[in-house]
């Protein structure tokens, strides 16, 4: 696992040890915050999870669940520091990693349409990405962590980051700056979590439908699901529409201020985790997926298989095409998907027949931390108490 994703894991595993046991279908809108209604689901502990807000391990939290017993949708803290205005309705947020889920869903169409196979090599569609004598990738081995695609080098430290904040790059790029690492280990051997294979997955994308990834996730999803908050923004460094700002704390002279980490460019992370988002969108996207409205039945599976193959430490595998999965007391299992850019924190679950789904979007000030946010933690524990 990478850090942040063993970070959830542990916040997880620490929580289940107390808690009890082709073509896209036109689907309704997505609700408003008005239609999602409580019913007899009591949301006291998510409310207690998010309270408090801001301070200093965030600014804002919005969090929607919903159950058999009902549906519920709440935000607390403030659109910004500098107004203090509250979060406003269907506020939008970088989406981060769960970005991969859908790349994952698009390659999975194409695979329904026949386009390609999850069998191909990577090579035969994209000649020339990979040297010449690199051994054969495919795509499944993209879409489940198992290529061994090296990841780039950057240097440390966020004040590099944020002086590079709006740099440009092309997905050719961030795979040539990877390919100057040695190869993580053999395809289809090993399973280690990057962004690599999802980068590799969107140029597949663009090279089989011969149009950007922002079209195609809007015209294959987006607008079929009417997602209304839900884009790629290329290389616009800025969140359009309503959101609250995310922050990040930076520690000068012996002092931590705050900085707005709102606008930044997201090339860096093509297809992996630049799509921006909604509570609604996400919660709407994700029980269409689970309910096999988005990719068919078949191909589906592949969200739901993991792959026999150890990972990189020599535990058991964990993800599949665009998913995590983590068992729950009884044998069930939740699928879950995070992902944090600078300022942002994100994360939705569910349980594999969709009847219980949750989504958070938290505006961390220290969302690339080694430490997993006190609040972040807290909304976990309280969603999965409410299973």
């Amino acid at each position: 696992m990478n850090s942040r994703t063993a970070l959830v894991a542990t916040a997880l595993a620490t929580v289940l040890t107390v808690v009890a046991p082709g073509t896209v279908n036109a689907a309704p809108p997505a609700r408003s915050a008005a239609d999602c209604r409580p019913g007899t689901l009591d949301p006291g502990p998510l409310r207690q999870a998010i309270a408090g807000l801001p301070n200093s391990d965030a600014t804002s939290a919005q969090v929607r669940i919903t159950t058999p017993d009902g549906c519920w949708t709440g935000a607390t803290g403030v659109r910004d520091l500098r107004s203090q205005a509250p979060v406003p309705p269907h506020a939008r947020f970088r989406i981060g990693s769960v970005t991969k889920v859908f790349t994952a869903a698009l390659v999975l169409q194409l695979v329904a349409e026949g386009r390609i196979d999850l069998a191909d090599p990577v090579q035969r569609h994209l000649p020339g990405l990979l040297p010449a004598d690199y051994p054969t990738v495919t795509v499944r081995q993209l879409l489940d962590h198992t290529n061994g695609i090296p990841s780039p080098t950057m240097p440390d430290g966020i004040e590099w980051q944020l002086a590079h904040r709006y740099d440009r790059w092309t997905p050719e790029q961030i795979v040539r700056l990877g390919l100057r690492n040695p190869r993580e280990f053999e395809p289809g051997t090993k399973q280690r979590y990057t962004n690599m294979g999802y980068i590799v997955a969107g140029l597949l994308v663009e090279k089989v439908t011969g149009h950007p990834y922002a079209r195609e996730l809007d015209r294959r999803i987006a607008r079929p699901l009417h997602l209304r908050d839900t884009y790629a923004p290329g290389d616009d460094p800025r969140i359009l529409g309503p959101h609250a700002h995310g922050y990040q704390a930076v520690v000068r002279d012996g002092a931590t201020e705050l900085v707005d980490a709102t606008t930044w460019s997201q090339t860096f992370t093509p297809a992996s985790g630049n799509v921006i988002s909604s509570l609604a969108d996400l919660d709407t996207f994700v029980a269409a997926l689970f309910a096999g409205r988005v990719v068919p039945p078949a191909q589906l599976a592949e969200m739901f298989t993991l792959p026999a193959v150890p990972d990189v430490a020599g535990g058991p595998a964990r993800y599949s095409a665009g998913l995590t999965a983590f068992p729950l007391p009884g044998g069930e299992v939740l699928w879950i998907k995070t992902g944090s850019r600078f300022g942002y924190l994100t994360g939705v679950a569910a349980t594999r027949d969709g009847r219980f789904r949750t989504q958070y979007s938290i505006t961390g000030t220290d969302a690339k931390g080694e430490e997993l946010s006190r609040t972040a933690q807290a909304v976990i524990g309280a969603a999965l108490g409410m299973l």
